[in-house]
């Protein structure tokens, strides 16, 4: 088990890792922290009463590297409630640097084979504060397009979404 700690724009997060519930998701997760990763990251997905995503890195370049470095899926041994953290995936084995954390319950997403590799356990009430203002991404809704964040990454969310929160620093810290 290791933590990391969140630096956000509203304030600081700490997750607690759990390798035991989803050893794949946990090991990609560390990888993606220790190479500083998630660091300028934007929430650049918060539908409210559901969860909150993130994961496409501000630079094109450094989110093109690691588009098409895959996991293979973990068994689901946790249940998607409020603050278990998981990654999001295009379908089996397509987990790669996008995650999320679950605002409720969410457990009709265990069944879809979405594995909790973590949870909130400090901070929790910094994640609710996180900007939902511009919901559901484009097509559907009025918030970000995925490939645009994909292709012109912060440029593009500082431009069109300036009020959303993201991560300042993400760093593996001693558990207090």
């Amino acid at each position: 088990m290791f933590q990391v700690k969140f630096e956000t724009s509203q304030g600081d997060v700490i997750l607690e890792v759990h390798p035991e519930w989803a050893p794949n998701g946990a090991t990609r997760f560390r990888e993606l922290v220790e190479s500083k990763y998630y660091d300028e990251c934007r929430f650049f997905r918060v539908i409210e009463g559901f969860m909150v995503q993130f994961g496409i890195h501000g630079d094109p370049n450094t989110s093109a590297d690691w588009r098409t470095k895959n996991i293979p899926d973990d068994k689901v041994t946790q249940s998607n409630t409020r603050g278990m953290v998981t990654f999001a995936t295009a379908g089996p084995n397509t987990r790669t640097t996008q995650v999320f954390i679950n605002f409720g319950d969410n457990s009709f997403l265990d069944r879809q084979g979405f594995a909790p590799f973590a949870k909130v356990v400090e901070g929790m009430d910094v994640v609710d504060k996180w900007y939902s203002g511009y919901g559901e991404g484009a097509p559907q809704g009025r918030g970000p397009s995925q490939g645009l964040v994909q292709s012109k990454g912060n440029e593009y969310l500082k431009a069109n979404f300036p009020k959303l929160d993201y991560i300042k620093t993400a760093r593996i810290v001693e558990a207090e």
